[in-house]
């Protein structure tokens, strides 16, 4: 597969704001010595993004995750392939195959949830955080999109709509 600029433009865009942010963060943990993820801090940040400015983002970026993960899912069921979770999970040989093509496809939607995370921090708290950036917002896509995808599969061949292919590999 050919790589192409254009379709990396905005994961790179989000990649240099984060890598803008990270010395003001690290030098916030060097002086305070609070690393700040996974704290009583960190949580209660959590609920107040749910309640501050963009959070409709919690709604609509897993929805659009899950539409995504319907659409992949379909397509595996179509080919035979074993369900998403369980061929990352225990298929060795597809594993790579699976989470290259997940990238592909949540690769703009996972960028813009970083994104949107990092613009709601500066709104909500008047600082950025990247470290939670980076785990809020591929979170909001990836859960939803690899559970969803899976499902989609195993009811599409369940349903008898799978059409030809190896289906003996899932459990």
């Amino acid at each position: 597969m050919k790589f192409r600029l254009r379709e990396w433009i905005l994961p790179i865009i989000v990649l240099a704001i984060l890598l803008a942010f990270t010395p003001t963060a690290l030098y916030r943990v060097y002086k305070t010595g609070d690393f700040y993820l996974f704290t009583n801090t960190f949580f209660g940040d959590m609920f107040a993004r749910l309640h501050g400015p963009g959070r409709f983002r919690f709604i609509l970026q897993p929805t659009v995750a899950i539409l995504l993960g319907i659409r992949d899912g379909r397509k595996d069921a179509r080919a035979g392939a074993v369900p998403f979770l369980w061929g990352v999970i225990f298929h060795r040989k597809v594993r790579g195959k699976l989470l290259k093509e997940m990238l592909t496809s949540v690769r703009n939607i996972v960028s813009i949830a970083i994104l949107l995370d990092l613009i709601s921090q500066y709104l909500i708290f008047r600082m950025v955080r990247p470290g939670a950036a980076l785990i809020l917002g591929p979170v909001l896509i990836a859960l939803p999109y690899s559970f969803t995808r899976a499902l989609t599969n195993r009811i599409v061949r369940r349903h008898g709509a799978s059409g030809s292919g190896n289906v003996s590999e899932s459990p």
